[in-house]
């Protein structure tokens, strides 16, 4: 871990610090391995966006590829292979910081197909296979929080399998969330499962609600709703730590934890500002708080080394604050439930429209790779 910088000031508040990307390069060029020994992270998130683009690059994927498609894998096949392939491999660069964390971090996440958002039987039986097919300790699953990933999260969860909740907006849908990991948890005991190895987090997504809430704030032009712009994923994030700490000290939280579980810590996602005119590191440095994830692409990453300013907290006192951007939200006309509500529907239809993309990319390189033997045997 390196010493003296902002990144190292953020891992000592308390904020893992986990990079919102992963390529085969990444992996194999040793760039992965040198992010842990000198930027401090300690994990690392995909997606299907994610994978879409390192596939695109893909000569590193050339090898693989041209095996698959010798041995006429369907492409939906290759894609699994493919990608847990890649999370494997992260894992095992991560499973020293696994093992130093005590499982909290170097963790490696991968997520279940979009389409499958709404299928809670089809999201568990996936996230079987994706965590027997890595068949690694330190990977993580994840799930969106749509109402069927609820049901999905709690079975997955007793099962034993380390869960990441995607694309959570709202602070309800954030509480039904951590019901859900609890409700697995305590299947989990029953059925005599070891609690200490099972670990989650909430992915609360952030600059995605400035953006939807700023295009509101536009329309309705008023000086009162422009002084509004970008406040409001800030504000509702440092609420979901609030719903955090209140649900983690009920009673039935801390039994569940002295028999040896662990809490579902909130990960901030979707760091990268949108906006140039706001500072690159803005949803860094105003989400500092003991036991949270921010999980940054990488162009937010050396923003927050080069010029970042670590507070020791930015959340826990700013509760009352951000209760009133709420509030004059709502007096501007902005509905909150309705815009978490776009925002998640988006959400996964964006995943849906770069997992189409990774099949195309996938499909295409298949053919190529048949050609080009074909082409060769001739």
């Amino acid at each position: 871990m390196t010493e003296n910088t902002p990144l190292a000031e953020l891992s000592l508040a308390g904020v893992s610090i986990w990079l919102d990307d992963l390529s085969r390069e990444r992996i194999a060029s040793g760039g992965l391995a040198n992010l842990i020994d000198t930027k401090n992270i300690v994990g690392v998130t995909t997606n299907p966006t994610i994978f879409a683009g390192a596939l695109s690059k893909g000569e590193a994927y050339a090898e693989q590829v041209a095996a698959l498609a010798a041995a006429g894998t369907s492409v939906h096949d290759a894609v699994f292979e493919i990608t847990t392939d890649d999370v494997t491999a992260a894992s095992d660069i991560f499973r020293p910081v696994y093992d130093r964390t005590r499982g909290v971090d170097g963790r490696v996440s991968i997520e279940v197909e979009p389409g499958l958002a709404h299928d809670a039987a089809g999201t568990v039986t996936q996230a079987q296979e994706l965590w027997a097919k890595v068949n690694r300790p330190n990977a993580m699953i994840k799930i969106p929080a749509t109402v069927e990933g609820l049901e999905a999260i709690t079975a997955t969860i007793a099962l034993g399998i380390s869960v990441n909740v995607t694309l959570i907006f709202s602070l309800e849908r954030h509480r039904q969330v951590i019901n859900a990991y609890l409700s697995g948890l305590e299947k989990a005991k029953a059925a005599g499962l070891d609690l200490s190895v099972i670990h989650s987090v909430a992915s609360f997504f952030v600059s995605r609600v400035d953006t939807e809430i700023n295009t509101r704030l536009e329309v309705i032009g008023t000086t009162a709703a422009l002084a509004l712009k970008s406040k409001a994923g800030v504000a509702n994030a440092q609420l979901a730590y609030q719903v955090y700490e209140e649900a983690f000290s009920t009673e039935r939280a801390r039994g569940l934890i002295s028999a040896g579980a662990n809490k579902q810590r909130p990960l901030w996602a979707s760091t990268g500002v949108k906006d140039p005119s706001l500072p690159d590191t803005l949803y860094v440095t105003n989400l500092v708080a003991p036991e949270v994830v921010n999980t940054m692409p990488e162009k937010t990453l050396e923003a927050t080394l080069d010029h970042g300013v670590i507070p020791a907290n930015s959340i826990t006192g700013a509760y009352d604050e951000a209760n009133l951007v709420l509030d004059a939200l709502a007096n501007e006309g902005v509905s909150y439930n309705d815009v978490t509500q776009v925002l998640e529907a988006e959400g996964v239809a964006k995943f849906i429209v770069s997992w189409n993309e990774l099949l195309e990319t996938v499909t295409a390189a298949l053919e190529t790779a048949t050609t080009t033997k074909n082409g060769a045997a001739l």
